[in-house]
């Protein structure tokens, strides 16, 4: 631990608040809450054993920092809405950075029911539902509300501009009536679906007995809509309970969480998330525990999960802690609740195997400027790397070179490396390269970095023929090397004499370009840096 380190630690004081680590960076790699910033910060660096995530979290903290707050609650809070914000790397968090979409009532004299989309949720005078991650059913569950009710969704007061269910109502709906019609919505979204099938059945016969029978039909067939949209084959409980089944997956570092919902005794919603995960998989389930149940206002009254990882009393303070209602948890043993989990968390696996899928396919998937250059040059395997170099110099003086790298078509500019040209005098492009090419993978060797499937040089045959010469002295002379002209952008192999013959307009050719050109770009600015500094002395 650095002297900073433990100067920073003795200076932490005993009240309740949130706290930073941070690594070389300067990024935060981890925010936690505690009712003792002392206490629970220095337990870090005090205890001889952690877990595996915790042990590696510790070799990355180069700086401290801390949030004073009023009470443990509100650190509770701060915690949640800082996790969302920042996604530290050792923290749990819902993956993905999409907003998610939540059917939200809005305050007002005639309330409209729409779909709206947040990051990051916080609680104000309208009602919300949700969130979901199917936006399909979404859409599908307003469409049918709109369908059903007639809801107002204009701000225009006039009849005669809007086509909405509200202003093509047959009769005056007052205030008092359509507060009871959004009654009804708020039970549908909720489940309860007998009040609303009781208000359709009154106004179909109300039609009836004004002999309107079409408009009659078209209540019929919505009661009929809302019928199949919660019809379940699978789902005889003896109560009307809202419950929530979680179960939780991990494959590999991927994590995934399924969340099926029952609203009185309805089935209302299955949900996966993928979540950030660590070392251990009951922290991942309580950091989406956490992270759910504060994004929205609809808290079942008992929450089922598949193992004992979460103690009521906590849960009881932290649900007080966010002024919501503290549901029970519950880990089934058999039944059908525990049947219920296990579909959860075969719905977590799949889901897993899916995205392990699409990894596998990005990861072998080559595009098309690659394959179009493993063609052009008659390659064996496909350039998925590629190492292009440069030199750089005025009249031979401040001679530098640079080496950019490419993989799978784009630049990783993390992998780009500056060399100062230390044994040549004067302008020798030539022996400049080969130096630059010799230092370059004498080191790669020597650490054993990854080799290039490709080495693109900015310049003709005899720039070539350095570099091949420095590669053949290492024994890399298996390795592709090319050289790419300026002025006619011709393109030589070693030993050859004649450019190759690649069209004008292959993808592999601009592929070549785009390297060469930015070896170009990047060696000029690093012997700009050089000569102002050396200009300065």
């Amino acid at each position: 631990m650095s002297s900073e380190l433990k100067d920073k630690l003795s200076t932490i004081p005993s009240d309740p608040g949130v706290y930073f680590f941070k690594d070389k960076k300067d990024s935060i790699i981890y925010i936690g809450k505690a009712k003792c910033l002392k206490k629970r910060v220095r337990s870090y660096f005090n205890k001889k054993k952690h877990d595996i995530k915790t042990s590696v979290l510790i070799k990355h903290i180069a700086d401290i920092d801390i949030l004073i707050v009023k009470n443990e609650a509100e650190a509770l809070i701060t915690e949640s809405n800082l996790i969302k914000v920042h996604k530290p790397r050792y923290n749990v968090f819902l993956k993905d950075d999409k907003t998610f979409p939540y059917i939200k009532i809005s305050n007002e004299k005639f309330p409209k029911v729409e779909i709206i989309r947040f990051k990051h949720f916080n609680k104000d005078d309208h009602l919300y539902f949700g969130p979901y991650t199917r936006s399909r059913d979404l859409r599908k569950i307003v469409k049918l509300l709109h369908k059903v009710f007639p809801l107002k969704t204009c701000n225009d007061k006039s009849k005669e501009s809007c086509f909405c269910g509200f202003c093509l109502s047959d009769y005056n709906i007052s205030e008092i009536k359509y507060e009871e019609i959004i009654n009804h919505v708020i039970s549908f979204l909720k489940g309860k679906t007998d009040g609303v099938l009781t208000y359709l059945n009154n106004e179909m016969k109300r039609l009836s007995e004004k002999m309107e029978f079409e408009k009659a039909a078209t209540l019929r067939d919505q009661i009929s809509l809302i019928r199949d949209f919660y019809k379940t084959e699978n789902h005889i409980k003896t109560d009307e309970k809202n419950r929530d089944f979680i179960g939780i997956c991990i494959e590999d570092s991927v994590g995934v969480v399924t969340m099926i919902k029952y609203r009185n005794s309805k089935l209302i919603s299955k949900q996966s998330y993928e979540v950030n995960i660590g070392e251990n998989d009951d922290m991942a389930l309580i950091g989406f525990i956490k992270q759910y149940y504060i994004s929205t206002m609809d808290i079942p009254k008992e929450i089922l999960i598949q193992e004992s990882i979460i103690n009521q009393e906590k849960l009881n303070k932290w649900m007080n802690a966010l002024g919501k209602k503290t549901p029970k948890v519950i880990v089934p043993k058999i039944g059908e609740k525990k049947s219920k989990i296990d579909l959860c968390v075969k719905n977590s696996k799949l889901q897993i195997s899916r995205i392990m899928l699409t990894k596998k396919k990005r990861k072998e998937y080559v595009s098309k400027m690659v394959s179009s250059l493993q063609k052009d040059l008659l390659m064996e395997v496909p350039p998925r790397r590629i190492e292009g170099f440069d030199n750089s110099n005025i009249q031979g003086k401040y001679p530098v070179s640079s080496m950019v790298c490419f993989i799978d078509g784009k630049p990783r500019k993390s992998e780009y490396r500056k060399f100062k040209i230390k044994n040549v005098k004067g302008i020798d492009d030539f022996a400049s390269m080969k130096e630059v090419v010799l230092r370059r993978y004498k080191r790669v060797l020597k650490e054993q970095l990854p080799l290039p499937d490709l080495i693109v040089i900015d310049g003709g045959k005899g720039q070539l023929s350095s570099s091949k010469d420095a590669l053949d002295s290492l024994g890399l002379a298996f390795i592709p090397i090319i050289g790419i002209a300026k002025k006619m952008e011709e393109v030589f192999k070693p030993n050859i004499s004649e450019p190759q013959n690649i069209s004008k307009t292959s993808p592999g050719l601009m592929l070549l370009k785009r390297v060469r050109d930015e070896s170009h770009r990047f060696a000029i600015q690093f012997h700009r840096q050089i000569r102002e500094k050396g200009m300065l002395q």
